[in-house]
């Protein structure tokens, strides 16, 4: 039972987006970890885009609205983590499209050209 109720938690997650970005949050790569005992017990390990990320608490909100009406789950536990921190490439490839479509640009390819030039740190 707790694949399929897995399979039912991260087709909920892919509808919780980021509202900053338009991308849910799946795909953005923010979540590190879907536990689900045999009970229906969910654990979600995930962190934002940034620390102190504005939109957490909706996030937040929004990811316990849709997981506690999927049939199965008794209890839902989000626990934040900021290490490691996130970053773009922790995107699915539907996310790096996604954000393409929407932003111009490859955010993955403009992550590694910052690095490789020692612009940010990776």
């Amino acid at each position: 039972m707790s694949e399929t109720l897995k399979s039912k938690v991260i087709e909920a997650l892919k509808t919780v987006e980021d509202p900053e970005l338009g991308i849910d949050v799946w795909n953005l790569g923010l979540i590190y970890e879907v536990t689900v005992n045999e009970v229906g017990d969910v654990l979600i390990k995930m962190t934002f885009t940034a620390p102190g990320c504005p939109a957490s608490t909706y996030i937040l909100f929004e990811i316990y609205k849709k997981l506690t009406v999927i049939e199965g789950v008794r209890d839902v536990r989000v626990d934040v983590v900021l290490d490691p921190r996130w970053t773009p490439l922790r995107m699915t490839q539907e996310g790096r499209r996604r954000f393409e479509s929407k932003y111009g640009y490859d955010i993955v390819e403009r992550y590694l050209e910052a690095v490789k030039s020692g612009k940010i740190r990776g």
